[in-house]
């Protein structure tokens, strides 16, 4: 049975210390497995995974948040992804925004349609149908302009039929418009009529935005040289505010994946700076409370190697799991199953001296070698927890409590009914595995989700299909949580080895 050592024992007790000496020997080679999972394939995902975690960070003032952001723009080659990224989201998000700083700078828009006969018929070919009193878009700019200047520029309208329309007639028929040549009249305000494109007109038509999406990619191209050549203001002011207002979780998750290591890990030490974790924190009340204490005072002590294997068997060690039995890490996962054969037995004494060694270590040295312990139960789990009886009996053996999630009496340790009493340090985990759970629900539908597919369900014998035998499913509430949340048997592994991670983590990492 898997031993779990979901409690911190009173005393130390006599010691093996050959066990406790083993038991880092499989910790090393528990590493080496990881380090090779993650550097042959799966460096990719493991670096998703650290950008989805430091994505939950939650401990940033607007204004930090803003400055940090400016910071990875002003970075060498940010210019090329991450300014086009940002002002992406902008178009996206913010297009009125955009829109105001294109009504100022509006000989973008002459080159825009130069040459362009299908931007130019996207724009301006809305002119108002039979009934309808409106144009829109270009349309609407370019007739208030033209009945505002028919002194001087309606003899470039060129009109599909054998003769021209005059003002006067359009005026009162508005629809007459819809039988403009637009793309020669659009070339002959290009060439001929220079005031249309500096006009009032046309950018009221732009101030909303909706012409940024006829051809983004353009007018991201415009907008990054008007910020890092001409240091335009207004487009500046743009990002600062949308850089306070947006979620700090956005964008870390759109901006950081495609960084390369050198400004990854900058970025990383500029918000160090900002994050003052506080005592929340040292209870680990958020999933990223680990990396918020790291960050803001061990950041110096740790590479970026090492903060992605720290991330994976802290925060993704089920999907590191799921990596590692890719078919491509065959090697990797023979040396893991050979190692989870092989644990020795440790008692309570045994354990407890192995943690005391992990405090003697630097902070991030002891975060990751609980985490890897964490992540060696998580497997042994997996191994271990393929039906209902298997479950419940680990439950027994380790003294958790636990209910059927369809049947509300409790069960003691014993197959008993009893009644729980609520341990205040679970209070906090309790909230993050509900919100946990939701979210799973939420992304469910994606593949870079945290969730397993069905043949990673098959695996793990808990698919719930016609196929499925009655032993292969199950679904409790545990003590371990104050019964706040009921888990399946793809569940358990995670709970109980995150379980075990928090208990001990606050113990030696944050007391």
């Amino acid at each position: 049975m898997v031993q779990l050592f979901l409690q911190v024992p009173t005393d130390g007790g006599s010691v093996d210390t050959d066990a406790v000496r083993a038991r880092r020997s499989l910790l090393n080679e528990a590493e080496s497995v990881i380090r090779s999972v993650v550097r042959s394939g799966g460096r990719y995902e493991a670096r998703m995974w650290l950008c989805s975690t430091i994505s939950s960070v939650h401990l940033l003032d607007p204004r930090d948040q803003r400055d940090l952001f400016l910071n990875l723009l002003e970075m060498k080659d940010s210019r090329r992804d991450v300014a086009a990224r940002l002002l992406r989201m902008i178009f996206d998000k913010k297009p009125k925004k955009a829109g105001s700083v294109l009504a100022k700078k509006l000989h973008m828009l002459e080159k825009f349609f130069q040459g362009n006969p299908e931007r130019t018929v996207q724009w301006f070919s809305h002119f108002a149908a039979t009934g309808d009193l409106t144009h829109k878009k270009g349309a609407r700019a370019l007739a208030h302009f033209a009945f505002v200047n028919r002194d001087v520029c309606w003899e470039e309208l060129e009109w599909k039929g054998k003769h021209g329309q005059s003002p006067a007639v359009v005026a009162t028929k508005p629809h007459y418009f819809r039988d403009l040549d637009v793309l020669q009249t659009v070339e002959n305000f290009l060439e001929y009529v220079p005031d249309f494109w500096s006009s009032e007109e046309l950018a009221d038509s732009v101030k909303d935005g909706e012409i940024l999406q006829i051809d983004t990619e353009y007018f991201v191209d415009q907008f990054v040289y008007s910020m890092y050549e001409e240091n335009f203001k207004d487009v500046w002011q743009v990002v600062e505010e949308f850089l306070m207002e947006e979620q700090f979780s956005s964008l870390s998750q759109y901006l950081l994946i495609h960084l390369d290591e050198q400004r990854l890990l900058r970025f990383l030490k500029t918000l160090g700076k900002f994050i003052r974790p506080n005592a929340l924190c040292k209870e680990l009340a958020f999933p990223c409370c680990w990396l918020e204490v790291l960050l803001s005072a061990h950041i110096d002590q740790i590479s970026l190697d090492e903060l992605i294997v720290l991330n994976c068997v802290i925060a993704k060690g089920r999907q590191l799991w799921h990596l590692m039995n890719g078919e491509e890490h065959e090697e990797e996962r023979g040396r893991m199953d050979d190692l989870v054969k092989g644990t020795n037995h440790l008692t309570d004494a045994d354990h407890f001296a192995l943690i005391k060694d992990f405090m003697t270590t630097k902070f991030p040295d002891a975060l990751k070698w609980i985490g890897i312990q964490s992540w060696v139960i998580f497997c042994d789990l997996s191994k271990e927890c393929r039906s209902a009886d298997s479950c419940e009996s680990l439950f027994t053996g380790s003294n958790i409590k636990f209910r059927k999630a369809l049947d509300y009496s409790l069960v003691k340790n014993d197959g008993h009914p009893a009644v729980h009493t609520s341990d205040t340090d679970d209070k906090v985990l309790t909230r993050s595995s509900r919100k946990r759970r939701r979210d799973k629900k939420k992304r469910r539908h994606r593949y870079d989700s945290d969730e397993d597919n069905v043949d990673q369900l098959l695996e793990l014998g808990t698919f719930n299909g016609k196929g499925a035998t009655e032993s292969q499913r199950g679904s409790w509430h545990l003590s371990t949580d104050d019964f706040s949340a009921s888990w399946d048997i793809a569940d358990v592994p995670d709970h109980l080895s995150n379980h075990y991670l928090r208990v001990w983590l606050k113990w030696a990492c944050f007391r």
